[in-house]
């Protein structure tokens, strides 16, 4: 069993950053791929960013790419995702999630556990 915790989420202008994280807790968190997903108001809940169980291989969606960065600590049971240049779009709340496969792509059907989310709003 996997828990996890997101921080990070907050209000911002459009243009700038937040730094989310995603602190875990239970069996080895190194055993896992982490992703970050967000679901917006009336839409699917989508993949945002992976990365891999020792950090080596990261994933992004293409509307993040270039402004988003995934990271983890191993040491910190923590995972990381540095958004800037944020855009209304960008609202949504963000969850983390742990997937058994170690490696990406991550899908929302495809993960093991997930956290409650954080709430990220961008205003124009």
């Amino acid at each position: 069993q996997v828990q996890l915790v997101e921080s990070g989420g907050g209000l911002v202008q459009a243009g700038g950053s937040l730094r989310l994280s995603c602190a875990a807790s239970g069996r080895a968190f190194s055993r896992y791929g982490m992703a970050w997903f967000r679901q917006a108001p009336g839409k699917e809940r989508e993949f945002v960013a992976g990365i891999s169980w020792s950090g080596g291989s990261t994933y992004y969606a293409d509307s993040v790419k270039g402004r988003f960065t995934i990271s983890r600590d191993n040491a910190k049971n923590t995972v990381y995702l540095q958004m800037n240049s944020l855009k209304p779009e960008d609202t949504a709340v963000y969850y983390c999630a742990a997937d058994r496969a170690r490696l990406g792509p991550f899908t929302v059907s495809g993960m093991d556990y997930w956290g409650k989310g954080t709430l990220v709003t961008v205003s124009s």
